[in-house]
């Protein structure tokens, strides 16, 4: 079975005038097949050869194939820019010949050329086109999540708040990066590894982008120590140092610094001094 919006590995059956035909290898239907236009064919592609396409609705809503990768597929989140606006709605720009259409229907807030917007992408089941929306809430997991404490997650920045920043959860359910636990820039669409940190009881998620407890240490005596090799063993940096100066440094809170220094000293790598730490001579 072809499946519209993501990716799939089908065989050259046969070719035609506008391109090769496609389909499952051991399809007798000439009905469950689809067109990878001329454009995308290759000089070493030939009848009988398997090769994966992404199939999506074309410019005259027929189904087609395409080698190209979308930025986006079916039943996933991605932050994709507004290239055109009209009477009907909007368009975004997913790295396909024909752009992604927004309904006024499904838009949070009304788009506008060159914004950068996060959406979803799903099959309408009226017409059987793909479609994006920006009302994301719906399509987000609400029943109680089986994660972990420290588990390792794919974060999406979503959109600022009061208190830090939303991100979706694995492209399924909706968590918070508080704003004093974030120590480095993150921009709209951005995806990065994460931690579980809390699941409230509400089924609200508090998420980190450090793992708590010991286990983050290690890294960050690491990060630590390449910091003072580069500024030729000194930073002025120790205790008294504030909450700001250590972020602006080495992007790590400071409960999180004092941990790291404690554990080089007693590894006798640094020495903590008055003014900051240095390296030890050994």
């Amino acid at each position: 079975m072809i499946k519209l919006g993501e990716f799939n590995t089908l065989t050259i059956l046969r070719r035609l005038e506008q391109g090769y035909y496609l389909g499952p290898a051991d399809s007798i239907d000439q009905a469950e097949s689809v067109l990878l236009p001329n454009r995308y064919i290759t000089e070493d592609m030939q009848i009988g050869d398997t090769i994966d396409v992404f199939v999506y609705n074309d410019s005259e809503d027929r189904i087609v194939a395409t080698t190209l990768i979308p930025k986006i597929t079916l039943n996933m989140f991605a932050c994709l820019d507004v290239v055109n606006v009209t009477d009907y709605g909007a368009f975004l720009d997913w790295g396909l010949a024909k752009d992604l259409f927004v309904p006024y229907a499904e838009q949070s807030r009304k788009m506008e050329e060159g914004e950068g917007h996060i959406v979803y992408l799903y099959i309408d089941e009226l017409t059987n086109r793909l479609v994006a929306s920006s009302k994301l809430t719906r399509f987000l997991d609400k029943d109680k999540p089986l994660f972990s404490e420290n588990e390792e997650v794919d974060l999406l920045i979503a959109q600022r708040s009061d208190i830090g920043i939303n991100v979706i959860i694995n492209d399924r359910y909706k968590g918070i990066l508080y704003e004093n636990e974030i120590f480095q820039e993150l921009i709209l669409g951005q995806r990065v590894k994460g931690y579980i940190k809390k699941i409230r009881e509400d089924n609200k998620i508090d998420v980190s982008l450090q793992r708590s407890g010991y286990v983050n240490v290690l890294p960050n005596e690491q990060k630590i120590l390449a910091k003072l090799k580069e500024e030729n063993g000194f930073l002025p940096l120790n205790d008294y140092s504030s909450p700001e100066e250590i972020v602006a440094s080495l992007a790590m809170s400071k409960k999180v610094f004092k941990k790291a220094i404690g554990s080089l000293f007693k590894q006798r790598l640094i020495r903590i001094e008055e003014k900051g730490i240095s390296l030890t001579k050994n």
